[in-house]
């Protein structure tokens, strides 16, 4: 594996554990900024709200760029977000922080998932996709720990501050260790070739299955301190534990889906979603108690958000491993996210702490519904060799 997919990890563990600081550090923000928790909450929403609208526009402005240039010129706008962040003296400042460091977020993330696929041989860019990807499950494991430790001690302003640091190291390691060049052109094609891509109505639905699979992940994830708290019965002062033992969980997973997503994409989709759906089900059923909860919890890490290697390679198959469409298509996840934060809010009050988990199976269920064509194909046409696959990897996508 080139050494430049790890140095991409990096970068995206950064600019991660930005975009998750905020929930580690609500109350001293809202003392801060002389804000309320619920505006300190929206600050998340926008953040997803900003990669997922505004990710895509900014990958568009540079496409003509090497994609190493790219990759230090969204560094520069999210250090300057970042940087208004921590000096904000007041929640509007902070709001247009948290955009603009949203924005840079997803095409940094598109850019990078491109870049990383361009320097691998073809038949291991799923493992590829998730050791940079495993910036995003470290972000969870020891990203938003890290950052809720420096802002409980120093102040939250100290966190972001923090996370400057750690992106200033993580653009001079790319400077260093991610190649101008690796025989190929690095640069993208023309806006209306990127395009081209979009006309194909399965790219659609394949983008779709991905909202829906970290949709019904996030229906969970983003309501387990309560739900473990106030359901299950663990004190406040388990929950990080468990948390992180979530993360760990996220890793083991996305290691094993990396490895497995290049040769058996669908059906990695498959058992993953089908045992997820299982997994929600039983922490619904069973969240008051102890063991199974925990049991469930950690199954949901290991087969959630760890499909994303797999997303990623069917979403390059259908459509192509350029900048735009990897950056679209985590618009689709951040989606998904919006979706299950959004929704699960009102659901809680109306229904009760279990009906995120009901919300999550009932996406999932919808992710098995948007996988019935490609299955139903998988079988009509039974796999091609390993050399067809490998000969097919090297045709132009997206044409």
């Amino acid at each position: 594996m080139p050494r430049a997919v790890y140095v991409l990890a990096l970068g995206i563990f950064a600019m991660v554990t930005s975009e998750f600081v905020v929930a580690g550090l609500m109350p001293q923000m809202a003392d801060g900024l002389d804000a309320t928790i619920p505006e300190i909450g929206y600050l998340i929403t926008a953040f997803a709200a900003a990669m997922a609208l505004g990710g895509p526009f900014l990958t568009v402005a540079v496409l003509k760029l090497r994609q190493k240039s790219a990759l230090m010129l969204l560094f520069g706008s999210f250090l300057a977000g970042n940087v208004l962040a921590a000096l904000a003296p007041d929640y509007r400042t902070m709001l247009v922080a948290r955009v603009l460091t949203g924005i840079a977020s997803q095409a940094f993330f598109g850019v990078s998932i491109s870049l990383a696929s361009r320097i691998t041989r073809p038949e291991v860019r799923g493992r590829a996709v998730a050791v940079a990807l495993n910036g995003l499950m470290l972000g969870t494991l020891l990203g938003l720990p890290f950052a809720t430790v420096v802002g409980e001690h120093l102040g939250w302003r100290a966190a972001f501050w923090a996370i400057t640091v750690l992106t200033v190291l993580a653009a001079v390691a790319t400077l260093i260790g991610v190649p101008s060049a690796d025989g190929e052109s690095e640069e993208n094609g023309s806006l209306r070739q990127e395009l081209g891509a979009f006309r194909n109505p399965r790219l659609w639905l394949v983008l779709t299955t991905s909202t829906f699979v970290i949709g019904a992940t996030f229906s969970a994830f983003s309501y387990l301190n309560p739900i473990l708290t106030e359901l299950t019965g663990f004190s406040t002062g388990t929950v990080p534990l468990l948390l992180i033992a979530y993360g760990a969980a996220t890793v083991i997973g996305n290691t094993v889906v990396g490895r497995l997503a290049d040769r058996r994409t669908i059906p990695v989709l498959v058992v993953g979603l089908v045992l997820n759906l299982t997994f929600l089900v039983g922490f619904a059923l069973f969240a008051e108690l102890t063991a199974p909860a925990v049991v469930f919890m950690l199954g949901i890490g290991l087969v959630g958000v760890t499909m994303n290697p797999a997303l990623v390679t069917r979403v390059q198959r259908v459509g192509n491993a350029r900048s735009l469409v990897n950056t679209v298509h985590s618009s689709f996840i951040t989606l998904g996210i919006i979706i299950a934060t959004s929704v699960g809010g009102p659901a809680i009050d109306t229904f009760g702490l279990r009906a995120p988990l009901w919300i999550g199976a009932g996406l999932a269920v919808l992710g098995l519904v948007s996988l019935v064509p490609d299955m139903r194909r998988r079988l009509l046409n039974p796999a091609p060799s390993p050399a067809v696959e490998k000969a097919a990897d090297k045709v132009p996508q997206g044409a």
